[in-house]
């Protein structure tokens, strides 16, 4: 789990507050609700969360297993993460601002990344099955020729194929809330089909891979909590109107 950034304008709301995973939503920290429903799932073994060091020992990651230094870029982070670990193994990595996110969701997307034949696998959620759940979260939304779709907070990566993904990463990640501008990074070609909603998903992963000389596959998700995200201020209250609402609903 990459629990490490700068502090942004989530982080500012509450003075003090290292970056946006340890802002409490709810009276519970972003990352330890994350780590709950992680925990939880039975596919889920060893937990790692890279964070910055001097939150090593929060009662915030109490959930993890272990703790590592979180990085100045994401490259670095995720280099931190995932050193040592099986090279041919896929291992999930998570954001830390998922507020009501679900057991149910991670045992989908861990289920649907095996499934594949991924290097690397990316969640997806079409936006009807989203907005029939939560049409009040705002998404930046992607329309292929196979549908309207959003990503989750989920990937799963082989530890092999970092090297190739760190030349991309930070254009990816500078690139995630705009489309056009993802779509660019592979292609004007890519651009073109995209800006005519002629891209399809099959496309989409063909071209990652080439790009990335590795199998990129999309794995698409029914379970829209996976997507719920804390991005922008407005969101804090957005997520503790939803999480009051996942409690009267399990009640």
């Amino acid at each position: 789990m990459l629990a490490g950034g700068p502090v942004d304008e989530v982080a500012r709301l509450q003075p003090g507050t290292t970056n946006k995973a340890f802002v409490e939503i709810g009276g519970k920290a972003l990352v330890t609700r994350t780590l709950e429903a992680l925990r939880a799932s039975p596919s889920v073994g060893k937990l790692i969360v890279v964070a910055p060091e001097e939150m090593h020992g929060s009662s915030a990651l109490a959930l993890a297993d272990e703790t590592r230094e979180a990085g100045v870029h994401i490259r670095d982070s995720l280099a931190s993460g995932l050193a040592g670990l099986p090279a041919d193994q896929l291992v999930l990595l998570s954001t830390s601002d998922l507020p009501i996110l679900s057991t149910e969701s991670v045992e989908e997307f861990i289920t649907g990344a095996q499934h594949s034949d991924a290097d690397l696998a990316y969640a997806i959620l079409e936006r009807s099955i989203h907005e029939a759940k939560f049409p009040d979260v705002p998404h930046t939304w992607a329309r292929m020729r196979d549908g309207t779709y959003c990503g989750g907070g989920f990937v799963a990566v082989k530890p092999r194929v970092f090297t190739s993904l760190a030349r991309f990463i930070e254009r990816l990640g500078a690139a995630r809330k705009n489309p056009m501008h993802l779509a660019l990074l592979f292609g004007p070609d890519t651009l073109l089909k995209f800006a005519f909603h002629r891209l399809s998903i099959a496309e989409a992963e063909d071209r990652a891979s080439r790009a990335l000389g590795a199998t990129v596959r999309a794995v698409p998700c029914s379970h829209p909590e996976m997507a719920v995200n804390v991005d922008r201020a407005s969101d804090v209250a957005l997520a503790e109107r939803l999480i009051r609402r996942s409690v009267r609903s399990s009640a």
